[in-house]
């Protein structure tokens, strides 16, 4: 994974060294929009309640996400799968720290008021305080792709795969700027990869569908 976004960047960079813009995806392909990353947790319907987890346990906590991760592997019911996303999401967001929420939770309204530097700034701090906690990375590299700074948002993509590897919304990110660099093989692996973690993303789906028609030479 870290070769991998090494090599990237060093791509990226070799391209803007030669003014070469950033592919489009095309020209019936809506720009991807933060929330193809992560959702917003913060604003998600308070129906099925928190996940009980032992709090100051990461061992408890770690099991629970992996039975969390089992269930959604299985569930066949898109709202039942859909609960248990939002659950995983739910204890993605438990930093642990009463500081490190506050500054998520003000971070995430300022990502809604596209206030990004104020964001920046949060989840700067955020990071620094909390450097084991993926959805900080996570939530920063949203801001960087929202302002287009694809080389940091790749950077903080790796941090929170590295820590989550199977953080669905760093890998739907790390595939949408995949493709918009042309690297459209590996968005596609990427994609899918985030597909198996989350069977229900359903934006995930359709860019498999286009890249697997674009490999195949057929009209999206």
């Amino acid at each position: 994974m870290r070769i991998f976004v090494f090599a990237l960047l060093f791509c990226f960079s070799t391209s803007l060294a030669g003014a070469q813009p950033v592919p489009d995806l095309g020209p019936e392909a809506a720009p991807p929009s933060a929330e193809d990353f992560n959702p917003l947790t913060e604003d998600l319907p308070e129906e099925g309640g928190k996940v009980a987890v032992e709090e100051g346990d990461p061992d408890e906590e770690q099991d629970k996400l992996d039975e969390l991760f089992a269930d959604l592997a299985k569930a066949e019911d898109p709202k039942a799968a859909a609960r248990i996303a939002r659950n995983i999401q739910i204890m993605w967001m438990e930093s642990g720290s009463a500081t490190v929420d506050v500054l998520m939770s003000r971070a995430g309204k300022a990502i809604q008021a596209e206030d990004h530097a104020l964001a920046l700034d949060l989840l700067d701090v955020v990071v620094i305080l909390k450097p084991s906690f993926a959805e900080g990375w996570n939530r920063r590299a949203t801001v960087h792709y929202m302002r287009e700074e694809f080389g940091k948002s790749l950077v903080d993509i790796e941090r929170t795969l590295a820590l989550e590897p199977r953080h669905w919304g760093a890998l739907s990110g790390l595939a949408i700027i995949q493709r918009r660099l042309g690297f459209e093989g590996d968005a596609l692996a990427t994609f899918r990869r985030a597909l198996e973690v989350n069977p229900g993303l359903e934006n995930a789906v359709k860019a498999i569908k286009d890249l697997e028609k674009d490999a195949e030479g057929e009209p999206t």
